[in-house]
């Protein structure tokens, strides 16, 4: 920097106010740098200039249903030939770090190398799981073919014994894919399945139900237990609900004899009779006069026993 005086002298020394100042600024910065660290603006609102991510104009074009897999997608090809738009956006600066370092990581991605590894990795490691496939199965005692059923079998067959499917990120063989179907089979037998597709699954393992211990085991141990929620929502209004151990072993006895005695669904049972049995309490929490709820095993059986002897009403609410 030159500076020419009123002699018309030069000289390369900055003004000694110019000084100050970046003297002062340097100081300012490096206060709010310490700040930021520390995590002392976090709430402050600041102003960044972000990337907008779509445009609503090309929300229109968007595949029909059943047509998302091909390989032509307009509104991604319209998107990557229309300039990238930048929007101004006012946010708190914990906000602001995690949008900018998205952004930045986005740039270090190369997305041809994701979709050619995701690829390989579906056609080398993937598991298909097949849900529900006894509702596909042929009805027994039926005069002539189920055309139906028989037909999304058939369907199915050429994707489980290997063949090429077209995705919206290119061809997926699936010759090297694992495939897992699973069904109750009350109505059907595996049998009814059609052949070719009884052949597709040569290993076959039979699952038994679910018991008392089971029941126990599904409301105590997982996180997110069906106690655990109804805790929770309980603990919104101010209440706090307790499950003692016995309490919790007369659900799983009641849930085992309803489905000894009605369609045996499974863990799926332990919602209608937690539902059932907090029915009450949960319709009166705001006004409930106690705080603390406790459900052993004479409240359970006081709350559900009436409704399990007596088969129309195990019938229509449990």
């Amino acid at each position: 920097m030159f500076v020419v005086s009123s002699k018309g002298d030069v000289t390369s020394k900055p003004p000694e106010g110019d000084v100050e100042a970046q003297e002062r600024r340097r100081r300012n910065r490096e206060k709010l740098r310490q700040q930021l660290k520390e995590g002392k603006l976090e709430e402050r609102d600041v102003e960044i200039e972000v990337q907008q991510q779509s445009y609503p104009m090309l929300e229109w074009m968007q595949p029909p249903p059943g047509m998302e897999g091909q390989d032509v997608n307009i509104t991604e090809m319209l998107s990557e030939m229309l300039p990238k738009k930048k929007k101004r956006r006012t946010v708190h600066v914990h906000e602001a770090r995690r949008v900018l370092v998205d952004e930045e990581l986005k740039k270090l991605v190369d997305m041809d190398d994701v979709v050619n590894e995701a690829l390989d990795r579906v056609e080398n490691h993937g598991i298909i799981f097949v849900d529900e496939i006894d509702k596909i199965a042929g009805e027994r005692n039926t005069a002539g073919p189920d055309v139906s059923r028989e037909g999304v079998q058939r369907d199915l067959l050429p994707i489980v014994e290997g063949s090429t499917v077209q995705t919206r990120y290119g061809y997926v063989r699936t010759d090297h894919m694992l495939f897992i179907a699973a069904g109750a089979f009350h109505v059907s037998k595996p049998s009814d399945l059609i052949p070719e597709l009884q052949g597709r699954f040569p290993i076959r393992v039979e699952l038994s139900s679910l018991g008392e211990a089971d029941f126990v085991r599904i409301m105590t141990e997982p996180e997110n237990a069906l106690t655990k929620q109804y805790a929770a929502l309980c603990q919104v209004e101010g209440a706090t609900l307790t499950f003692t151990p016995d309490g919790i072993k007369e659900i799983a006895r009641i849930a085992a004899k309803v489905n000894e005695r009605m369609e045996n669904i499974g863990a799926r049972r332990l919602h209608t009779v937690m539902s059932t049995l907090l029915e009450e309490v949960l319709f009166e929490l705001p006004d409930y006069p106690t705080k603390q709820i406790v459900f052993d095993a004479e409240a359970v059986r006081g709350k559900l026993e009436k409704i399990v002897d007596d088969e129309d009403l195990r019938r229509y609410i449990l």
